[in-house]
């Protein structure tokens, strides 16, 4: 394949924006090269400058499960844009969209809407913080939960201790308040309760994807609910990338165990810019302007968005299963991966749950981050571009999460499933 105009396209890019992108991964840091410059979507394919067609497992980092240009959520979007694109007021298609959501859960009252992911996790702690009237909080090594000064943070020298920034720009005042603990390892966090009695909540991702695909035991939810429960501190669920996309419930269709809070993105606003958070009315009575805790935002529940979540939350409550469809698709795609590796005798680690995958170069499992991090990012980065000569999209980093939409056919899956067979093959050569 040919990438001069995207090589060319990266140039200009980097003289008029950092790094020549506007998120990090984007650059193609992780594997190197030069990332193709992205000209148009359709269904279950994205199309390069160079004129390169792709069959897309990313699908914009998560929120198109129908893949792109979804005739329908098209249709909504231009017809809700006609009428203008935003107000800074209210809309009826807020209320719609907020009430197809609390309806899936009996734990969830009223909901929030924000304009971004980053934006939801950090108006929920905020939440957390003013409802209970404390100020330390508990995340997990490997979790994301967007860009917030208060969530850059790294690990300390314990199990349990305080954060330290991970950015410059971020002051320790700020990130002092954050305890790590390790993911899918109770004793770490039993240890964080020993060390303050100031935690307001602890966030988590309950189906990791941003240390690669690494969902949580059930067993360590279930203990953790009870932790919280003990302690009088608030459990949220950071579902910005599985809400809607694991199950229709996200993690809460897989796992026994209700947070208190829960935040929401990606798929709720269909590929368009959104995020939410929401909890029972009682927590939420607190947000402004029924309470004292402030959060605002003059595009939230923006009409564009909402338009396109709507559109996309309603087909897939009218076709549940779509879920069992992209399960198995996943799963096909994981074990024929899984299979070329075995097939070159390189050690790999497969993960799935619902329309979500993931896979490390790694010869034993993956439970928190500092297993994910023996991965052999230097044989994924070697895959990676294999497969991108062969037309395969996949992310671009090997602790990102991939994704199946309703336009992947089992062709392409037979596809990149034959493309995975060359590449470990090459991959293999390489070592």
């Amino acid at each position: 394949m040919s990438y001069d105009k995207s090589i060319e396209a990266f140039k200009e890019a980097a003289k008029v924006i950092p790094g020549g992108v506007d998120s990090p991964v984007r650059a193609f840091g992780s594997v190197g090269g030069t990332p193709p410059f992205i000209d148009h979507g359709e269904g279950g394919h994205i199309y390069d400058i160079d004129g390169n067609k792709y069959i897309d497992f990313v699908q914009s980092w998560g929120p198109l499960i129908f893949g792109h240009a979804d005739g329908e959520i098209q249709k909504a979007v231009m017809e809700t844009a006609k009428k203008g694109l935003s107000f800074g007021a209210p809309t009826l298609l807020e209320t719609e969209l907020a009430q197809e959501i609390v309806s899936m859960f009996d734990e969830l009252d009223k909901v929030r809407f924000v304009s971004s992911g980053t934006e939801a996790v950090m108006s929920a702690i905020r939440l957390a913080r003013g409802v209970t009237g404390r100020d330390n909080i508990i995340k997990f090594k490997g979790n994301y939960h967007g860009h917030s000064d208060s969530l850059l943070v790294q690990a300390g020298s314990g199990a349990a201790t305080f954060g330290a920034p991970s950015s410059p720009g971020v002051p320790a005042d700020l990130t002092k308040h954050t305890l790590l603990a390790t993911y899918n390892d109770i004793a770490s966090v039993t240890e964080c309760f020993r060390e303050s009695e100031d935690i307001a909540c602890v966030i988590m991702e309950p189906i990791a994807g941003n240390m690669g695909l690494v969902p949580a035991d059930e067993e360590f939810l279930v203990e953790l609910r009870r932790l919280c429960d003990m302690h009088g501190t608030l459990l949220i669920f950071d579902e910005v990338m599985s809400g809607f996309r694991a199950s229709l419930k996200g993690a809460q269709g897989i796992t026994s165990v209700k947070p208190d809070i829960v935040t929401f993105g990606k798929v709720i606003g269909g590929g368009m810019p959104v995020g939410a958070f929401a909890a029972n009315k009682e927590i939420m009575s607190h947000l402004s302007p029924e309470g004292r805790i402030y959060q605002a935002g003059t595009l939230s529940g923006n009409p564009v968005a909402m338009s396109a979540g709507l559109v996309s939350l309603r087909k897939l409550k009218a076709n549940p299963a779509i879920y069992v469809e992209l399960a198995a698709k996943a799963k096909k795609l994981m074990d024929g991966f899984q299979a070329a590796a075995n097939a070159e005798e390189i050690p790999l680690v497969t993960n799935v749950r619902g329309s979500m995958f993931g896979f490390f170069f790694s010869n034993k499992p993956v439970k928190n981050f500092d297993d994910a991090l023996q991965n052999d990012t230097e044989a994924f980065a070697i895959f990676h571009h294999e497969m991108l000569n062969r037309g395969i999209y996949l992310a671009c980093s090997s602790y990102e999460t991939g994704f199946i939409s309703t336009a992947t056919t089992d062709e392409m899956i037979d596809k990149a499933i034959t493309a995975a067979y060359e590449s470990m093959r090459a991959a293999a050569d390489k070592r």
